[in-house]
């Protein structure tokens, strides 16, 4: 599943970089995750790095996104292959 980021964020800024996809933007508030982009790292990663690097541990699964690991495998594939045609 897509992961998120929740109100408890402190804007540390160390989230933004370590997404491989640049699922990872400034909301209105605070960081939010493009779930179109998400890909909990499947692809690049055995572990999601966003939730490695955040001080706060506020970046969690998002339910309201659930996807299987061969879900998140597809999209990846697909998130590389327009990469590579743009």
């Amino acid at each position: 599943m897509s992961l998120t980021i929740l109100d408890t964020c402190v804007n540390c800024d160390v989230c933004e970089p370590a997404c491989p996809n640049k699922a990872i933007a400034m909301g209105e508030e605070y960081y939010v995750i493009d779930p179109a982009l998400c890909t909990e790292c499947v692809g690049h990663h055995e572990e999601p790095q966003c939730m490695l690097v955040c001080p706060v541990e506020c970046i969690i699964p998002d339910p309201a996104h659930a996807e299987t690991r061969e879900q998140l495998e597809l999209k990846y594939r697909q998130l590389m292959a327009k990469e590579t045609t743009a």
